[in-house]
């Protein structure tokens, strides 16, 4: 059987919920839905991949591991600001992604919230 490694942030959430941030199982990574605060989408977006680029070196990988992207947002009128700061990070890694709007997250300040999966070498 393969090792699953499971990664906390310590986000009140994570024992709240009873989820990990992430979690390695071989050349897999999966990261849980992320939030990050800030005053818009773009701040909000820049801070989540930011935070996300520290768990992914945790796990020994970045964020060129990265082969997906789930993106939900409050405003999908807003979806420029988010694409901005997204392709400021993925637009030479281009993973595949999807971003729909939700009609709300956990918290109303939250506007973004992004799922990653990765995959790394054995």
């Amino acid at each position: 059987m393969q090792e699953i490694k499971k990664i906390a942030t310590g986000s009140p959430w994570e024992d709240i919920v009873g989820y990990s941030r992430a979690i390695k199982i071989g050349n897999i990574i999966e990261i849980s839905g992320t939030t990050a605060p800030g005053r818009n989408e773009y701040e909000q977006t820049v801070a989540i991949i930011e935070n996300i680029k520290k768990v992914l070196e945790g796990l020994d990988a970045s964020l060129d591991n990265v082969i997906r992207t789930r993106i939900y947002c409050t405003d999908i009128t807003q979806w420029e600001k988010i694409g901005k700061a997204h392709g400021e990070y993925f637009g030479k890694i281009k993973p595949v992604t999807s971003m729909v709007e939700v009609s709300k997250l956990i918290d109303p300040s939250i506007l973004v919230e992004i799922e990653f999966s990765a995959i790394v070498s054995q």
